[in-house]
C-alpha cells in the first residue's frame, strides 16, 4: 500500500520556550530554537514513513529538504523548479499558544502542479493538505481518484476565504475523510460553538475526524460518534501535532484497524510529536 501526501512545504524556524507571545513592538528572547522542515504534507509523510508505510510526497522542496526527506525513506516528487524560492515559516511557540509568519515562495504556484501530477501517481490513498482555490475542480479530481479505487482525505487547515466557497461542501462529500480541529469545525460551518457545528459535520458523506488536542479526537458520521481520549504528555511544542495525528490515524486505517484504534493511533502520534520542538 502507498499513501501519497500532497501539499505545501516550508523551512520552519521555530522559537520555543516562550513564556508568552510578544505584544506589538515587543521583543521576547529564548534559548530554545529549532530549524527544520515543516508543512502538513511533509510532517504527515515523514510520520507515516516512520510508522512503516510506503509514502510518496508531492510538494515543493528546497534542495536541503529533499535530501533530508530522502533519508526518511520518503519518495519525492519535487514540484519546485530551478531558482524558485522555497517557502519559510517563523513559528513562535509558548506552550499551547502559537503564532506564525510565512513567506509563501513557490507554494503560491504548486496547486496546479499537484493537480497535474496526481493522475500519474500510483496510490492506495491520497492525503491532501492545502487550501483549494477551486473546490469544484478538486471535487472532480477526487472523483477521478475514487473511480480508480483510490481513497482520499483532506486537512484544509485554517483558511477563512474557504468558508465562503459554495463548492466546499461538495468537495468534502467527495472525500473519504476530512480532518479538522475545533476552531476549523466552527469556521467551516459558521457555527457559534463546537457543539453547534457537530450536526453539520455528521451530515457530510465524508467521515469527519475532529482533532481536539489534549482532549483526544472524535469520529463523526451519520450513524455514530466515537470519542477517544488522548494520552497525557508534557508538551514542549505543539507544531505539527495535528499533521502527526493524521499520519497515525491513516496508517492504522489503511491497515484495517477499527475506528477506535485509528483514533487512538492518531492521538498517540500527535501526542508524541509534542515532546520535542518542530513538526518532525
Amino acid at each position: 500500500m502507498t499513501i501519497v501526501c500532497a501539499g505545501e512545504a516550508f523551512e520552519d524556524l521555530i522559537f520555543v520556550g516562550l513564556e508568552r507571545l510578544p505584544e506589538l513592538g515587543e521583543e521576547i528572547k529564548t534559548d530554545q530554537f529549532q530549524a527544520t522542515i515543516g508543512g502538513g504534507a511533509v510532517i504527515t509523510a515523514v510520520k507515516a514513513a516512520r510508522l512503516g508505510m510506503h509514502v510518496h510526497l508531492v510538494s515543493a522542496l528546497s534542495d536541503e529538504a529533499a535530501g533530508r526527506l530522502s533519508r526518511e525513506r520518503v519518495h519525492i516528487s519535487n514540484l519546485r523548479k530551478a531558482n524558485e524560492p522555497h517557502a519559510i515559516t517563523a513559528a513562535l511557540s509558548a506552550g499551547a499558544d502559537r503564532a506564525f509568519v510565512t513567506y509563501n515562495g513557490v507554494n503560491s504556484k504548486i496547486e496546479a502542479r499537484i493537480a497535474a501530477r496526481l493522475p500519474r501517481l500510483t496510490a492506495s490513498h491520497v492525503h491532501l493538505c492545502f487550501y483549494p482555490h477551486d473546490c469544484a475542480g478538486w471535487t472532480r479530481h477526487v472523483a477521478r481518484l475514487r473511480a480508480r479505487g483510490v481513497t482520499t482525505s483532506w486537512d484544509f487547515g485554517w483558511n477563512e476565504p474557504l468558508s465562503n466557497d459554495r463548492g466546499l461542501v461538495d468537495l468534502i462529500d467527495a472525500l473519504d475523510f476530512v480532518f479538522i480541529n475545533d476552531l476549523e469545525a466552527r469556521l467551516y460551518t459558521g457555527a457559534a460553538s463546537l457543539a453547534e457545528s457537530i450536526p453539520a459535520w455528521r451530515e457530510r458523506k465524508a467521515i469527519t475526524i475532529l482533532k481536539l488536542g489534549q482532549e483526544g479526537a472524535a469520529w463523526l458520521a451519520p450513524d455514530r460518534d466515537i470519542h477517544v481520549a488522548a494520552p497525557k504528555v508534557k508538551a514542549v511544542d505543539t507544531t505539527g501535532a495535528g499533521d502527526s495525528f493524521n499520519a497515525g490515524f491513516l496508517v492504522a486505517w489503511m491497515r484495517g484497524a477499527s475506528p477506535e484504534r485509528c483514533l487512538a493511533a492518531g492521538n498517540k502520534a500527535g501526542a508524541d510529536s509534542t515532546k520535542r520542538a518542530g513538526g518532525l
